[in-house]
């Protein structure tokens, strides 16, 4: 799985709007997914208060990709990017600060 992470292809956040998102959770254990909403809601924290990007690796119905991009909102079900682009929080596997 690491390797898939490290070979992410990085988008451009305005062509995230454009993918397809499988209903399925790419984590595989509670721990994972908990560690992710913390950092969630760390980098929403720092989007807020700097305006700091933050690198998300996330998974839709083709591949791996990432995207380096401030976080403007979170959701229980999503996270929200400028201009009202959306990721569901259930296909991000990482969130890198």
């Amino acid at each position: 799985m690491e390797a898939k992470l490290r070979n992410a292809a990085l988008v451009e956040k305005e062509n995230v709007a454009d993918l397809k998102f499988p209903g399925e959770e790419v984590l595989l254990s509670v721990e994972a997914v908990k560690l992710r909403k913390a950092d969630l809601d760390k980098a929403l924290k720092l989007g807020n208060a700097e305006k700091g990007k933050t690198r998300i690796i996330f998974e839709d119905s083709e591949s791996v990709k990432q995207v380096e991009t401030t976080i403007w909102g979170v959701t229980d079900k999503r996270i929200i990017l400028k201009q009202g682009v959306v990721i569901p929080i259930h296909r991000i596997h990482e969130v890198r600060i």
